[in-house]
């Protein structure tokens, strides 16, 4: 595939030049990665990569993740010089506030950048996400003779992913479902920050992935633009494994005192050996300055232009032949829910709120994805080992599995929609994140709530991408019992509603979570989390159902249990403990105390929410207090004036006897009350 007419040393050369130019006119970031992987980079996106600079959103693009993040200069050399819209002076402004060139590579900031990467192992556990999107679809959709769904996903991934136990969670993954155009080129330079890696990392790579089922090629000379090319015109021809190529390659290339060194990692090189490295590698110019000669080597519009016009060609015949299917096709590129998705909602509402089902949230978590999964084809659901507990399987997902050959085993002409992931809770909710990077598909799956600690950090960037990710958490407080405090969520609904932009709803019935299951899907630019129970809930009667769209609402005023007065306290609730809150109510009426419930399943949303709307929800001067089976903190910022809450961790015994023994008991809440009013005084 080498192409003789252009100048590759030059084209490598150029990368090195913006990368140490770059970093050091912003005197922060990280020369050394980018000027190690330049040739690399050569073969990839100067040979390989199927791209449009012009419309960075063409649907059958090959994928590029940067999964060290770390080397970004190397991704924003390669979208400048390609022709993508980052100018030099979007280079200049490298790690500067609100440029196109932040430090990490971020999604929806810079064109042609498919998903943030800086915390590592993410990105290539992101890939996998990417390479299956890619042949799920390509399973749906193609047709005999109708080929719209056919790209490579790949991946430039250092030591220091490797490292990362995520890595081990995706990789497995990525073998057992047989991603054969899953291609990972590892920059194997043996420097971290701390030096030789050697002393700590002494893994065989290799012989690991082989392990995993991939297809391996070793021993490349990453500085070898022929031979990194030859590696993956092989790599394509797999087809029932994912391909690692090793390359060997010296970091800061090019410098010649700081090549091969940690002073090529994570610093500027400075000006006297950019000057000798200029030398060195015989790049005459002055800084930012690419020779016209060198534009026009990299420039990729042309060819992009003609692949998307040949895609486009193919797919007007395929709109042709299969117009309907053509049609959603687009749709779920686009991630728009179906037309009739307003009436699902309604029914999947309304049939909760007719029943009236005592069952625990996690079924009626269930129940609602029977009406949503059979109506959204899109929906890919999964647990991490969970399935029987977390209940994300329906009717309408059987198991998505892979035969010998590599190919997705098709129910009824369409792949299963529920994936098994195995213990790795951070794996999936990483993977769930390149699905829904990629497009075509709603990731949801599940596990216990405590274990959201695993997976904490891939949800913190699903929420930093803005991607309809939804998080299915069940067996949500001390309600699981005899499991123990290792199992009981404590601190975790708070920790959770913490990440800026995920919505964290706590349902407390089955029409509550009917709409948290409607809210979650419609938000296209914003992950969810269903904090679900083990025990089973009853219903809480209720005059209107939209109103939960708010976050949180007026449950029951003091006139349901018989008091025709003003309320003259508020109790706040979530989930299991809304039912606590209403046998309190029942009880301070007993002895004439008018109380307001608000069952509040998701503070975030609730927050967003007018200031006249909260006011009439929480009115100024009436005392509030709150009621959670978790960490009394989170609950001081809505002004209460006492919280019945858990602020340790808790037992071992049956859930009966766990609320008893922790205060969440009708006694101790209508105390609670009381000497909030200073009807009574503190025990």
């Amino acid at each position: 595939m080498s192409d003789t007419t252009k100048n590759i040393t030059a084209m490598a050369n150029a990368i090195r030049a913006l990368a140490m130019d770059a970093v050091q006119q912003a005197n922060s970031g990280h020369p050394g990665a980018p000027m190690g992987m330049a040739d690399m980079a050569v073969a990839l996106w100067g040979r390989h990569l199927r791209h449009h600079p012009a419309q960075p959103q063409w649907a059958d693009r090959d994928r590029f993740v940067l999964s060290n993040g770390h080397a970004s200069m190397l991704i924003y050399a390669l979208l400048h010089l390609s022709g993508y819209d980052l100018s030099i002076d979007d280079l200049k402004n490298f790690r500067k506030l609100h440029s196109k060139t932040p430090g990490h590579p971020e999604v929806g900031i810079t064109p042609g950048v498919e998903t943030t990467t800086g915390p590592l192992g993410q990105g290539i556990t992101n890939a996998v996400g990417f390479a299956l999107a890619e042949k799920m679809l390509a399973a749906e959709f193609n047709r005999d003779g109708h080929t719209i769904v056919n790209h490579y996903t790949y991946a430039f991934l250092g030591d220091g992913c490797l490292m990362e136990g995520i890595s081990h969670e995706a990789a497995a993954l990525a073998g057992a479902w047989k991603l054969n155009k899953l291609i990972a080129l590892y920059d194997d330079n043996g420097i971290s920050i701390d030096g030789q890696v050697a002393p700590w990392f002494i893994d065989d790579t290799p012989k690991r992935f082989e392990a995993y089922g991939w297809n391996v090629i070793d021993m490349i000379d990453g500085h070898d633009v022929d031979d990194v090319d030859g590696a993956i015109a092989k790599a394509k021809l797999s087809t029932d494994k994912p391909t690692l190529i090793v390359c060997k390659t010296s970091i800061g290339k090019g410098s010649p005192n700081r090549a091969n060194t940690a002073k090529a990692h994570g610093e500027p090189l400075g000006g006297d050996e950019i000057k000798l490295t200029r030398e060195a590698i015989g790049w005459s110019h002055d800084p930012f300055v690419i020779p016209e000669e060198v534009y026009a080597d990299w420039d990729a519009k042309a060819e992009g232009e003609q692949l998307v016009a040949d895609w486009n060609q193919r797919f007007a015949a395929y709109e042709r032949a299969y117009p309907e299917l053509a049609a959603e096709f687009k749709r779920r590129m686009a991630g728009d829910l179906p037309a009739n998705f307003a009436e699902v909602c309604v029914q999947a509402v309304a049939a909760a709120h007719d029943k009236a089902e005592t069952v625990a949230s996690r079924k009626a978590s269930q129940i609602a994805l029977e009406f949503f999964t059979a109506a959204l084809p899109e929906m890919l659901g999964g647990s991490a080992d969970l399935t029987g507990s977390n209940l994300t399987n329906t009717k309408s997902t059987p198991a998505l599995r892979f035969d010998d050959e590599g190919q997705v085993v098709l129910s009824e002409g369409k792949p299963g929609r529920h994936i098994n992931y195995g213990v790795r809770e951070f794996g999936m909710a990483a993977i769930m994140n390149g699905v829904a990077l990629h497009g075509g598909y709603i990731p949801y799956a599940g596990t216990f709530l405590t274990f959201s600690d695993y997976s904490r950090n891939a949800i913190r960037m699903a929420a930093l991408m803005k991607q309809r990710v939804i998080h299915v958490f069940t067996h949500d407080s001390i309600g699981l019992g005899e499991d123990g405090p290792t199992h009981q969520s404590i601190e975790h609904a708070a920790s959770l509603r913490l990440i800026p932009g995920l919505d964290v709803w706590r349902p407390a019935d089955t029409t509550e979570t009917a709409v948290a299951w409607s809210m979650a899907l419609a938000n296209k630019n914003r992950p969810s989390a269903l904090l679900l129970s083990r025990q089973n809930l009853p219903y809480a009667p209720k005059q209107d159902a939209d109103v939960i769209t708010q976050g949180g609402y007026v449950l029951a005023e003091p006139s349901e249990v018989g008091l025709k007065k003003k309320a003259v306290a508020v109790i706040i609730a979530t989930g299991s403990e809304v039912q606590l809150a209403l046998h309190a109510q029942a009880e301070l009426a007993k002895a004439g105390v008018p109380v307001r419930v608000v069952s509040m399943p998701s503070t975030n949303v609730f927050d967003r929410q007018p200031l006249d709307y909260k006011k009439s929800v929480l009115p100024v001067g009436v005392p509030r207090i709150a009621v959670e089976a978790g960490v009394t903190d989170f609950w001081w910022k809505y002004g209460v004036a006492a919280v019945v809450g858990i602020d340790s961790y808790g037992e071992s015994a049956p859930a009966g006897d766990l609320f008893k023994h922790f205060g969440f008991t009708t006694q101790n809440v209508v105390d609670t009350v009381k000497v909030a009013l200073g009807l009574a005084k503190r025990r």
